[in-house]
């Protein structure tokens, strides 16, 4: 068995921008601190809700250190290092271990996308670079490319494989893959609305994209289940569906940029291609937040 690097809502963070469009550092920090206060269980620094694909490697880098030197251990700190370079992905790998990542959150590669075979080659080859656990990241709608059941049986048996974020969406899919690798691989929820779903068949929480502005209820769906308070914590999950709808009204991590700016917490708008969400899906937004007191 494997050791677990966290369990319960782990926030995928995003990169606060000034309107400059530079990173925020000092913004950046006010939110680690607010996330740890209200029982975050980890931050995953520099994924997809990070805007990684729009920072540069020196960027990249700079954040990721930035986040760990502010954690200061208070919780565990996952870097987002996977490129569709393997190359690259060792780098930022490495960029992570140095700087004290307690894991990497490794995407698989996109566009090239690669083949089965060709996915647990690229995991073995960042392995056998850095030694630090791998969760690793499978987002087909953003990737175009679906790990199977079966070759996770092969990528658990890389020792540094430890666990993976699923968010296809296939829940039998995800129950295949629990049953055939068991206690070899640990599986987080990609999917906000899959929590209690995913923890159902022994999934070890979530990284959360609802956690950047309701991290308390995140963290409490999670760990209502693990104290055997199962309705309690479906009926949260349920509640807060509408959240996670708004959430995801647009492409991430736009609406969750401007539900946060709603919030007074000044996160500035991504960088493009992305850009702010429409009129409409800013009354949407306005709405969920009504709705869970977060505005007046």
């Amino acid at each position: 068995m494997k050791k677990t690097i966290f369990t319960g809502a782990g926030v995928a963070i995003v990169t606060p921008f000034n309107p400059d469009m530079s990173v925020n550092y000092e913004k950046l920090g006010e939110l680690i601190d607010w996330q740890i206060a209200n029982k975050t269980d980890a931050i995953v620094i520099c994924g997809t809700t990070g805007e990684s694909s729009a920072l540069s490697l020196e960027e990249h880098e700079e954040v990721v250190k930035y986040a760990i030197d502010h954690v200061a251990g208070r919780v565990p700190v996952v870097a987002s290092s996977g490129s569709n370079d393997t190359a690259a992905a060792v780098q930022l790998s490495k960029s992570a271990k140095e700087a004290g990542a307690d894991g990497l959150l490794m995407v698989t590669p996109y566009y090239n996308k690669t083949t089965q075979v060709g996915i647990v080659k690229h995991y073995e080859k960042v392995a056998s670079e850095v030694d630090l656990p791998i969760i690793v990241y499978n987002v087909p709608s953003r990737t175009g490319f679906g790990i199977k059941p079966e070759t996770y049986v092969e990528l658990a048996k890389i020792p540094t494989v430890t666990a993976v974020k699923e968010a296809n969406g296939d829940i039998s899919a995800i129950a295949k893959t629990i049953a055939l690798c068991g206690d070899s691989l640990d599986i987080y929820s990609g999917n906000d609305d899959m929590i209690v779903p995913m923890m159902s068949l022994g999934a070890k929480g979530v990284i959360s994209v609802l956690s950047n502005v309701m991290p308390k209820e995140t963290h409490d769906i999670c760990q209502l289940f693990f104290d055997g308070k199962y309705k309690e914590s479906a009926d949260l999950q349920l509640k807060l569906i509408h959240m996670c709808d708004a959430l995801f009204c647009e492409v991430n991590p736009m609406p969750v940029k401007a539900a946060m700016n709603m919030m007074g917490l000044d996160v500035g708008i991504p960088r493009l291609p992305l850009c702010d969400v429409t009129d409409a899906s800013k009354e949407k937004i306005k709405a969920a937040l009504l709705k869970e007191g977060l505005i007046k």
